[in-house]
């Protein structure tokens, strides 16, 4: 498949996943907030907000090539932000019955995943070095 049509599916993953996702920050705040861990020194609900309004703003950043390696930045930097709420969700199973545990583990999973996926797709591929330059350094 081509690389430039895999990075436009990486980018529609990435933009889905945060706009959405940021809706979802104001439309099931509830939730969103029953996952912070309580050694957060925050109010949930407005780390919920904040959090859902740069989702939103990233996905919308992605789609701008002029600022897309920026938003993917704060994107991957959003997304590392969020791993305590995953990790404490993964070691406190009883508090989330709702989820299986495997669930649980493959939200961590497949947030590395999200996390190579983000900086892959909102980076301009290297082009190939010209062929001089290997010589001209011997």
């Amino acid at each position: 498949m081509d690389r430039d049509l895999l990075r436009k599916i990486g980018l529609g993953i990435v933009f889905c996943w945060f706009f959405f996702g940021g809706i979802g920050h104001f439309v099931i705040t509830d939730f969103f907030a029953g996952i912070v861990p309580p050694w957060i020194p925050a109010d949930p609900r407005l780390l919920v907000y904040l959090s859902g309004a740069f989702e939103i703003l990233g996905a919308v950043g992605i789609l701008i090539p002029q600022v897309r390696q920026w938003a993917g930045n704060g994107l991957f930097l959003l997304t590392l932000c969020v791993t305590p709420a995953n990790v404490h969700m993964t070691l406190n199973p009883e508090l989330y019955p709702d989820f299986p545990p495997a669930a649980l583990w493959a939200r961590l999973v497949i947030q590395v995943a999200l996390l190579a996926c983000i900086w892959w797709s909102t980076r301009e591929p290297r082009s190939a070095a010209p062929a001089y330059a290997a010589n001209s350094a011997a």
